[in-house]
């Protein structure tokens, strides 16, 4: 009987040293296939260097915490955030070889908000709540402070649905500006003239075209409305920020110009006419902000046409 319970006793600590073997290899086996696909992409981490955003020891640390960390949940801070979507453009099936030219996301477009909140430290808290899916390159403060917010050549979620031209991504090459205004009141002397300085740098560094500083209202004519009719398109215009028309002489348009067309061909999403021409209106006219195109409007929208387009 002795012997019996002795057999019985070793074939259990066997057992359970095999399960706990068992296990281990599992743990194992696990961290290793969370790291082996990283590890591939080290291996050529000196080649990698210049194109991820981060240095290469912080992809090999990144890497062996997941090991110890295998059951809790992560939460990546932004510059995690961004090297984990630079690495998942890498196939980590095919080789690697990196070419030597080419470039980052080039903005072409500045477009121009206002917050429609009460302070400049709302706007930022609002940008950095994870709930809120919002954000912009810069807030621009009443006094003239300007505050980045993401790097230029990072793709910010100002735009939201919106359209412009044959362009429905607008998000993907443009820079958001947001301007600290309630939309119900004008805006200060200091706040326009750093938007300027920081117009004239953006225009500078990406050759940015003059009709390419456009409003959110005129990407987004059916959901949005700034920046509101305080806005002084016409000085920014002067500076060669956006367009502006002849306000000494409006030609009279030919008998075969149509303003549906112009629209259109400005950029304006004619899908719904009556809001495009609010946000028209809204932007050059600013006086009268209705969905009717009056004889006046109609001069206007001619001579931006034939002077831009």
């Amino acid at each position: 009987m002795r012997m019996v319970k002795w057999g019985v006793g070793i074939f259990l600590v066997a057992f359970l040293g095999a399960c706990g073997s068992s296990q281990r290899a599992s743990q194992q086996k696990l961290a290793l296939v969370n790291i082996v696909p990283e590890a591939k992409v080290a291996l050529s981490m000196d080649t990698l260097k210049d194109t991820v955003l981060l240095p290469a020891d912080t992809l090999k640390i990144s890497a062996v915490t997941r090991i110890d960390s295998i059951d809790e949940p992560v939460v990546l801070t932004p510059e995690e955030k961004r090297l984990q979507e630079r690495l998942s453009g890498i196939n980590k099936t095919a080789d690697w070889a990196p070419a030597i030219h080419y470039d980052n996301r080039k903005p072409n477009f500045v477009i121009i908000h206002h917050t429609a909140q009460n302070s400049v430290a709302q706007t930022v808290r609002t940008f950095q709540l994870p709930h809120t899916k919002v954000s912009a390159h810069y807030v621009i403060g009443k006094n003239g402070q300007v505050i980045q917010m993401l790097n230029e050549f990072d793709r910010a979620w100002h735009a939201g649905k919106s359209k412009w031209g044959t362009i429905t991504d607008i998000n993907s090459v443009s820079i958001g500006i947001e301007l600290d205004n309630n939309g119900k009141e004008p805006f200060t002397e200091p706040q326009i003239e750093a938007l300027l300085v920081l117009l004239d740098t953006l225009k500078t560094k990406y050759n940015i075209p003059q009709t390419n500083f456009i409003g959110h209202s005129d990407i987004a004519p059916t959901r949005k409305d700034d920046p509101s009719s305080f806005f002084p398109w016409k000085k920014l215009a002067e500076r060669g920020f956006g367009i502006w028309y002849n306000e000494d002489f409006l030609p009279q348009p030919p008998a075969n110009f149509n303003p549906t067309d112009a629209l259109k061909i400005i950029g304006y999403d004619m899908t719904n006419p009556e809001a495009a021409i609010r946000a028209f209106k809204r932007r050059f006219v600013q006086t009268e902000v209705n969905s009717i195109l009056t004889p006046r409007d109609i001069a206007i929208l001619y001579d931006l046409y034939r002077k831009y387009y």
